[in-house]
């Protein structure tokens, strides 16, 4: 039996001291709770260190090490979280060179290759790692567990990409019980969360669609895969035995199947459990249905949030939503939530790979017109695994790839936009919140609206006037307090060396093979 120490590092470099900021989602991590559940399934002691609500500092990394002496220390990233990953991993190995360390999440499923580079790491799991994981902690030969990179002498191998999990009523229950409700209660922003604490589920993995900007077919693999209604109802339930009073579901396009969908909401109801619950994600504006979103409202979920992105349709059509969702199906979508009796919730993006300047004040007009609850601004960040990313490396645009400065509040120029200039990016996101929010009465008077039918208005005023005095970009991100960031290994990038990206339409099933050795590529 192996003792495992899971790691979720901090977010408050990403949200900083940006607007978005008083909406950081500080909640359970899925993705740990998923793959501590299949370790512990196997007899393995596992905990989580969850960093998410406060700044990365490497001293509480470490003092959890020394006092819980893993076997196994996995960690978590997303593209701006990859340089937490990269200290923790350097730390843990001078504490310890017999200790496994493990990488895994969206930015090393990107760049497994350049991950372990950049890292100590002793692998990286790719894609869904609910059992690569579980078999690295179980001490199999790695040369044997599907889905990972790993170190093989001077050399990195691969074993190919491991099938994505069919059935997923196969699968434990997520470990929620791994983490303590008390503390999202205390952090969890009231404006995401009605009813604290809060956690994460899922009901389905993976997406159909591919928007040149969305990278979540990298872990959850190009496709929809879909947990029974029974199954779901009884997570509910487990969520709920377990303190938990309200969750934010992380599917990316719950209701694009609505037979499926309206039949899960059913079995929620029918547990009588008084849970609150909204689509976080973001839901297909082409999906809207009346029907479902009452099925919906009956069973607990009281805000949907919808992709907007763009309010210019041909935008929309280039970057992937190929035509199936428009600007007028937007509108549609929040009406008919809105006489379903659901809030609505609405995120936008600037810069997108086909905007220009008058594409984007439409989006800022759409905005201001559509009569949501809530709304966001974020500026479209090319992440790692994505098609933009892809084009913009090979066409030399990507200015920084310090992995600190992917996040979609950052007034850094990361890459040379085809049509804009990154100023005007920034200027319009000012714009943007000026004329959606602040100047914008209707968004207020209805706002003011919600809080008194709610009961939230001191909430939401107490957010309103935190919010006025944030900036729209992080322009003083919390520094994060690292370990060794001169002993970091590094690697040179550029568009003259390639990259090693793994598409995610194509899943490979290789034998093992080692690459060029490492010291010939670390600079």
């Amino acid at each position: 039996m192996a003792t495992v120490l899971l790691v979720n590092p901090s977010y408050q470099g990403s949200y900083g001291s940006a607007k978005a900021s008083i909406v950081n989602p500080i909640h359970p991590t899925l993705g740990l709770a998923t793959i501590a559940a299949v370790a512990m399934s196997r007899g393995h002691r596992v905990e989580i260190l969850d960093m998410s609500w406060r700044q990365y500092d490497f001293e509480e990394v470490k003092g959890r090490i020394l006092s819980l002496s893993p076997d196994v220390v996995g960690v978590t990233a997303t593209t701006p979280l990859m340089n937490q990953l990269r200290d923790i991993s350097v730390l843990v190995k001078e504490l310890s060179p017999n200790i496994l360390v493990v990488g895994g999440g969206p930015h090393p499923s990107a760049l497994p290759e350049e991950t372990m580079l950049e890292s100590r790491l002793d692998a990286v799991c790719v894609g869904e790692g609910d059992f690569s994981f579980a078999d690295l902690c179980d001490g199999r030969p790695r040369r044997d567990v599907p889905g990972i990179y790993y170190r093989d002498g001077e050399g990195i191998a691969t074993t190919g990409r491991r099938e994505p999990i069919h059935d997923l009523d196969e699968l434990p229950f997520p470990a929620w019980e791994l983490y303590d409700p008390r503390v999202y209660a205390k952090h969890m922003s009231r404006l995401l969360c009605r009813r604290p604490p809060s956690t994460m589920a899922e009901f389905s993995r993976g997406c159909v669609f591919k928007c040149d900007y969305c990278a979540s077919k990298i872990t959850m693999a190009l496709g929809y895969r879909k947990k029974s209604p029974r199954r779901c109802a009884d997570e509910v339930r487990r969520m709920h035995e377990l303190g938990f009073r309200e969750f934010l579901l992380a599917d990316d396009i719950f209701t694009s199947d609505q037979q499926w969908a309206g039949e899960v909401c059913e079995a929620i109801t029918a547990t009588g459990i008084d849970m609150a619950w909204t689509c976080q994600n973001g839901i297909r504006v082409e999906s809207a249905d009346l029907d479902l979103f009452r099925k919906l409202r009956k069973a607990g979920c009281y805000r949907v949030s919808f992709g907007f992105e763009s309010g210019n349709d041909e935008v929309l059509k280039l970057f992937g939503k190929g035509g199936r969702a428009t600007v007028q199906q937007g509108r549609e979508a929040v009406r008919l939530a809105r006489e379903a009796g659901i809030d609505t919730c609405g995120f936008f993006l600037l810069g997108l790979s086909s905007d220009t300047e008058q594409t984007m004040l439409e989006t800022i007009e759409f905005a201001r017109k559509l009569p949501v609850d809530m709304l966001k601004f974020g500026i479209t960040v090319a992440f790692p695994g994505t098609p933009m990313f892809r084009s913009y490396h090979e066409r030399g645009l990507v200015r920084s790839y310090d992995w600190d400065d992917y996040h979609v509040y950052t007034e850094r120029p990361l890459f040379a936009h085809p049509n804009l200039d990154y100023g005007t990016v920034l200027a319009l996101m000012k714009v943007a919140y000026r004329r959606a929010i602040t100047l914008n009465p209707r968004f207020i008077f209805r706002r003011v609206l919600h809080g008194i039918r709610t009961g939230e208005f001191f909430w939401d005023a107490y957010y309103f006037f935190k919010w006025l005095f944030l900036t729209p970009t992080n322009r003083e991100a919390i520094p994060a307090r690292y370990h060794a960031r001169d002993r970091w290994p590094r690697v040179v990038h550029g568009p003259d060396r390639e990259l090693k990206l793994l598409d995610y339409q194509v899943v490979r099933k290789t034998e093992r093979s080692a690459s060029a050795p490492l010291a010939a590529r670390v600079s």
